[in-house]
């Protein structure tokens, strides 16, 4: 407990009133102890067994099943010490933890154990998995009964962002469908004097260097963006995804970019081309480490190196993405089709130098599941000329990975986040939501 709130963790257990030593050491400990985890239920995000010695297998797991509660689990067994190993003083967690965690299997109580069997709570290591576990439970908690937003159709060229709304429902994940047409005539009935548009055209100013600015694309960048944030909000949506092309160009004058790339920064991901299971990999990325992710494209290799490839997008990358402050300008390849007066709105800039997770969701309809792969590499300061928003990725193995996705039917997006934490998602996306991941080391 002590560890616990030095972390800023906070906790529901048990007092030494409840029980003898505040301990769930036999069945009738183990009712009180379920009917208190029944009563704080909202609060509970996840579930932790330290055993001080060997414990009771029983009351433990007869607790968490009594409680009712499917949150993730960690078992953790403290250390012995070698100078005590005589009756009165040793533990035998390293033991006692084996037989718990025989008793969650039985009952299909699902669980994460430590990175050591046993280890001392001012163990570093055991900060890291509190923190790691802490984590899985913001991904398992995260994803329960929420909205994820589409404003709009798929691009009509683009069959590779299908998926199932039926196979995400069954998880919890529900998708609010909005007509871009609403989205433009909301932006459009803006008044350019009010409060909000005046605020977030502040914020856009503010946001980055606005190339060639125009007093009229950044209004209407604003509005668009007032409008995005209405229906995120009233429908109470975590993330979302946008049809990017060529609509919003042709019907209202501007990209959809800088407002995606804002919402993302705050902590809502929007992904392009309306590509829902795009929002999704960038809010499990984001729940994972806590730093916005970015959406992009496997798109090309890197010179004769088999394991770097750039990742690359027109852009709508959160600033904190990218190494510099970013520029605010015309999308490069839509604007040379479609007018550049219309594509104004793009966020360009070179993707910051670190490590880096990569992850990607996907329905798959044929087999009828949620499936997905994950995997860690680097983002380099390689050289490379082009346009839009870049950056060079090494990954170990990267041609069995690109033969994976291939032959698996992925798509050509993937979300990229900051940090190492393919072990998290892996555990919370495989083990607790139950969806077929491929973690690729």
């Amino acid at each position: 407990m002590k560890k616990l709130d030095e972390l800023g963790f906070k906790y529901v257990v048990l007092s030494t009133q409840d029980t003898e030593g505040g301990v769930v050491s036999s069945v009738e400990d183990a009712v009180k102890c379920a009917s208190l985890f029944k009563a704080n239920e909202d609060k509970i995000k996840g579930i932790i067994i330290s055993l001080p010695n060997f414990g009771d297998e029983v009351a433990v797991s007869t607790a968490i099943k009594l409680s009712g509660l499917n949150v993730p689990v960690l078992v953790h067994g403290f250390n012995d010490d070698m100078n005590k190993m005589e009756v009165e003083n040793r533990r035998d967690a390293f033991c006692g933890k084996i037989s718990v965690c025989n008793n969650l299997y039985q009952m299909g109580i699902k669980f994460t154990t430590t990175t050591l069997h046993t280890c001392d709570v001012e163990d570093s290591v055991f900060e890291e998995d509190l923190r790691n576990f802490n984590s899985i439970c913001n991904i398992v908690d995260g994803l329960r009964n929420i909205n994820i937003l589409q404003l709009g159709t798929r691009p009509a060229p683009f069959k590779t962002v299908r998926y199932s709304e039926k196979l995400l429902q069954r998880y919890g994940i529900n998708v609010i469908p909005v007509d871009l047409s609403e989205v433009i005539a909301y932006a459009n009935s803006l008044d350019a004097n009010s409060s909000v548009v005046k605020e977030n055209i502040e914020r856009i100013k503010n946001y980055g260097y606005i190339e060639n600015e125009e007093k009229e694309k950044v209004e209407k960048s604003a509005k668009l963006l007032t409008a995005i944030e209405y229906f995120t909000k009233t429908n109470n949506c975590k993330a979302g995804a946008i049809q990017c092309w060529e609509s919003i160009q042709n019907n209202y004058g501007t990209a959809t970019c800088l407002p995606m790339s804002i919402l993302t920064e705050s902590g809502t991901p929007f992904a392009c081309e309306t590509d829902i299971m795009g929002a999704i990999s960038m809010l499990i990325l984001y729940y994972a480490s806590g730093i916005p992710a970015g959406y992009v494209d496997w798109n090309n290799n890197y010179d004769n190196d088999p394991n770097k490839c750039i990742a690359f997008h027109c852009s709508a990358y959160a600033k904190s993405f990218l190494a510099k402050v970013p520029t605010i300008g015309t999308l490069e390849i839509l604007g040379a089709t479609l007018g550049y007066e219309k594509c104004f709105g793009c966020i360009k800039g070179r993707i910051a130098k670190g490590d880096m997770t990569y992850f990607k969701l996907s329905t798959d309809d044929i087999q009828g599941k949620v499936k997905g792969y994950v995997g860690e590499g680097e983002f380099t300061d390689d050289p490379v000329n082009t346009c839009g928003a870049y950056g060079v990725c090494y990954v170990p193995k990267l041609q069995e990975l690109m033969s994976y996705i291939c032959e698996n039917g992925f798509e050509h997006h993937v979300a990229m986040g900051r940090g190492k934490v393919a072990k998290i998602i892996n555990e919370a996306t495989n083990k607790y939501l139950g969806w077929d991941i491929y973690w690729h080391q």
